[in-house]
């Protein structure tokens, strides 16, 4: 319980507005929820959250200690009182998040708060299953990311020991991952393999397709499988034999099939015609293959998980 005196300078505010300003990390949300169950008290008393404090007045607040931090990147977290996540999987080693486009993973330039893993660290946090009090190193963390745009599985681990397994598995390929796209047009042929090289311009945030080796390129290597044709649009399912940064996205708009909805390398004309924003891509599949050892994770050996529903897949592909 801590304890704060009411200034003559914070005199006259309503209660629940001096609180929200006092404890910028508390959600409004569980502010209110506290006030009504009696977690906030003022001079001893049932506190009213739109009662007037006054000078001298004490208020008891039996709330917990991580509330009344600075907000830091770190523990933004603390602010969503009602973490949104689809969980497609979950263990006590790990998630498997199905993420919305438009989410960013990480905190960027543009977003703070509205983040998957500080949405993953509230939806802990309030489990009781993790508490940054708790530990002196670890904090559960991604093992892959997906685009801002881009929607479908992600892994979180729980653990460090998780996290170590699941990268070291990236970086073997013994995960499989398949995504579905809508491509502009028909591949010929259906079935096939694109194969480029990749040089990535960090300023731009962009990658240009070669098709030999320059300096810098990376090797990118594509499978990819027609499902459907209709109304000059395919769906593709696409499995990555090499993961290097807009991989899909770059592939198939230098094969001239760009990706429905994509601003940077398709084709805005179409884009506009259909309103569609963000590219049609989702990572909508993954296998744990796991042919070598994978310690405390080798339970997962050969399971596969799948999202319930790719939007655009319903939309142009009934």
């Amino acid at each position: 319980m801590r304890e704060i005196t009411i200034g003559k300078n914070d005199a006259g505010q309503r209660l629940d507005r001096f609180l929200s300003k006092a404890m910028p990390l508390l959600p409004p949300a569980l502010l209110q929820k506290y006030i009504r169950i009696k977690r906030v008290k003022c001079n001893g008393q049932r506190a009213q959250r739109d009662q007037r404090l006054e000078a001298g007045d004490v208020l008891q607040l039996y709330i917990n200690d991580e509330f009344f931090e600075q907000p830091r990147e770190d523990n933004l977290f603390l602010t969503l009182f009602q973490p949104k996540l689809t969980i497609v999987y979950e263990d006590e080693n790990l998630m498997l998040l199905d993420k919305r486009p438009g989410l960013v993973v990480h905190a960027d330039e543009t977003e703070k708060v509205n983040t998957l893993i500080n949405h993953i660290q509230a939806y802990l946090y309030q489990k009781r299953e993790w508490n940054p009090k708790w530990e002196n190193a670890f904090t559960p963390a991604l093992a892959n990311r997906i685009d801002r745009n881009t929607g479908g599985i992600v892994m979180a681990a729980k653990n460090a020991e998780t996290l170590r397994i699941l990268n070291d598995k990236i970086r073997a390929r013994e995960i499989t991952k398949k995504y579905l796209c809508v491509t502009l047009g028909e591949m010929h042929p259906p079935v096939g393999r694109l194969e480029c090289f990749l040089l990535k311009d960090e300023k731009k945030n962009q990658v240009k397709v070669y098709h030999r080796p320059v300096p810098g390129g990376k090797t990118a290597v594509t499978l990819y499988k027609t499902r459907k044709t209709q109304g000059g649009l395919s769906l593709v399912e696409v499995e990555l034999l090499t993961g290097r940064t807009h991989q899909i996205r770059a592939s198939f708009a230098d094969a001239g099939h760009p990706l429905l909805g994509d601003g940077k390398y398709g084709r805005g004309d179409v884009n506009r015609r259909y309103n569609e924003t963000r590219q049609a891509l989702y990572s909508y599949y993954l296998r744990f293959d796991f042919p070598t050892d994978a310690g405390s994770l080798a339970y997962l050996r050969g399971k596969e998980f799948q999202v319930e529903n790719v939007p655009f897949v319903g939309k142009y592909f009934p």
